[in-house]
């Protein structure tokens, strides 16, 4: 048994097929990206949402101190984005950190891994598109276009603020004094048609999105590429306006001081900045249709997170410079900023490229999860249709179909703030697993020549010593930090420790290269931040892969069969 759940992929074989184009007999991808191509998806993948929404709260914990963790978020998907580049140089077919992980552990990791990114790509994508939604419709309110409010949220959201403007009233408040967000999602549970008693509430702009998203996404690399491209333009174009103009209005007094809620207030953004980021990885799925992947497929992913971590910087200082950090808990910050200074037509362009910058997001979330599903079908873990390929379009249709499908019907009744931190840990967890993958392929003999590799740095004096300093610090300045991992809250915590004590010595025995092993240590930290409940709801969503992989993938593995 444990020899069928750890056998490997050969990366000769890999390769063999990619070049025959042996794709199951559904014909081989249109070969159409380039490295500036793959940078502004990258670029596309990561400046969305985020930047127009969650840096505002974000800013709000930590203070303008928070391009810390913008920055630490950065070097820690740094690390990754050079384990990902050398892995997608050595095997330049899709598939990302699945294909990566059958390489370097076996078939067991591998299908965790796939299962890992079904949930990042589905909830990521749902998240987006909920995120979307509310941008859209606020912007028809402004204009004074209005959707029934009922087919602009889901139930749960709907029904809290019912239950929450019903507790403002009972105790003998007016409407006039409630919050106007609270009484908008009392008004979709009054107005909203019943069904045997049911209220049918939905959030059909998000279910409508993914609808456009997918048709394009389905006909085509080429039209994908171009849709992204226009719209990573647009909101490049408007960001570098907000920079600009905002840093006119800075006053450097609001920076003081920098870190009023300390490191703990930095972290609390952990989830939400971490969600900006993940998107690069996204990247490496369309390896199959770049013109050359064992070059541009690693400066692509570089170069977009080195562009994206800079404007992340730059827009958090204007932020935190133009306001007072404590005024920037709301949805939509950089409207506020120059709202607060009378510049209202600005709040109106940064609407409209809000919406433009999340549905580039969702496409590239859209593009990825596909060629997921097509990687593991080619490998027997998922049936054949998986991977079959449209005869004109030259993509991988029935996934295509099916993605759309699974991202936008919940989409239509799913709450957000569920579905958000289980894309993060989703994502870093696939981050740690490429980052010892590639510790593990290095050590392999007679592996293909890579065109990029991640710089060695022998780490095997220096993690232990890292290992220890950072031990002694915390035993030193947070004297309490220990105890507290034994409570059920720090149990992600003290595996972060097991973890790291455990990678401190096999480095020491092993000459471990530093640079990936910074880059596990550095993402399973960010985990290690998610709450005890998250951890448990991403454990259960591993335990049902792992029914689906024994009731079905182990007996159909085409290694197993010995066809691969």
């Amino acid at each position: 048994m444990s020899n069928s759940l750890l056998r490997k992929k050969s990366i000769e074989k890999i390769l063999a097929d990619a070049e025959a184009g042996l794709h199951d007999g559904h014909g081989v991808l249109n070969k159409v990206l380039g490295v500036k191509d793959l940078t502004l998806m990258g670029i596309a993948a990561v400046i969305g949402a985020g930047i127009f929404s969650s840096i505002g709260k974000a800013c709000f914990d930590g203070g303008p101190g928070v391009i810390f963790l913008y920055m630490f978020t950065a070097v820690a998907c740094g690390f990754a984005a050079l384990c990902y580049a050398e892995f997608a140089s050595t095997v330049p077919v899709s598939g990302s950190a699945y294909t990566y992980s059958y390489v370097a552990f076996g078939e067991i990791f591998a299908w965790i891994i796939g299962w890992d990114l079904l949930m990042e790509y589905a909830i990521g994508n749902i998240a987006v598109a909920i995120s979307w939604s509310d941008y859209f419709t606020g912007l028809l309110d402004k204009a004074g276009l209005h959707i029934p409010r009922w087919l602009t949220m889901d139930y749960t959201t709907a029904h809290a603020g019912f239950n929450e403007a019903t507790s403002f009233i009972s105790k003998g408040q007016g409407l006039a004094t409630i919050d106007p967000a609270i009484l908008y999602k009392h008004d979709a549970w009054i107005n909203a048609p019943q069904l045997f008693g049911f209220h049918l509430i939905m959030d059909l702009p998000a279910l409508l999105i993914v609808a456009l998203i997918t048709y394009i996404v389905f006909i085509g690399i080429k039209e994908s590429k171009s849709a992204s491209n226009i719209m990573v333009i647009i909101k490049l174009a408007v960001i570098f306006l907000v920079i600009v103009l905002g840093a006119y209005y800075v006053q450097p007094q609001n920076w003081s001081p920098f870190t009023p809620n300390g490191i703990s207030g930095i972290l609390k953004g952990v989830s939400a900045v971490f969600f900006a980021y993940i998107g690069f990885d996204a990247i490496s799925t369309t390896a199959e249709e770049c013109k050359n992947p064992q070059k541009d497929l690693p400066r692509g992913m570089i170069y977009s997170l080195i562009i994206c971590t800079v404007l992340y910087v730059l827009l958090a200082l204007i932020l935190t410079g133009m306001v007072h950090y404590t005024k920037l808990n709301v949805g939509d910050p950089l409207a506020l900023i120059f709202e607060a200074r009378g510049l209202k037509w600005i709040s109106g362009i940064v609407a409209v490229s809000a919406i433009i910058a999340t549905a580039s997001v969702l496409l590239i979330f859209q593009l990825g999860q596909p060629r997921i599903w097509m990687s593991m079908s080619r490998d027997g873990l998922l049936p054949a249709i998986f991977s079959r390929l449209h005869p004109v379009y030259k993509t991988p249709s029935f996934s295509t179909i099916l993605t759309g499908c699974l991202v936008a019907i919940p989409a239509l009744f799913l709450n957000l703030d569920v579905v958000l931190a289980l894309t993060s840990i989703g994502t870093l967890f696939a981050f740690v697993l490429v980052c010892g993958g590639v510790l593990v392929l290095q050590k392999q003999k007679n592996k293909p020549e890579s065109k990029f590799k991640v710089p060695h740095v022998n780490g095997k004096y220096i993690i232990p010593t890292m290992f220890i300093i950072a031990a002694t610090l915390v035993t030193y300045y947070a004297p309490g930090h220990f105890v507290r991992l034994f409570t059920k809250e720090g149990l992600p915590m003290l595996l972060f420790w097991i973890v790291a004590a455990l990678v401190s010595i096999f480095s020491f025995k092993n000459s471990f290269s530093l640079i990936p092993v910074l880059g596990l240590i550095s993402c399973f930290y960010l985990m290690a931040q998610e709450s005890h409940t998250n951890w448990l709801r991403f454990l259960i969503w591993l335990a049902v892969g792992l029914i689906v992989y024994f009731s079905y993938g182990i007996r159909k593995s085409k290694l197993a069969l010995n066809t691969v």
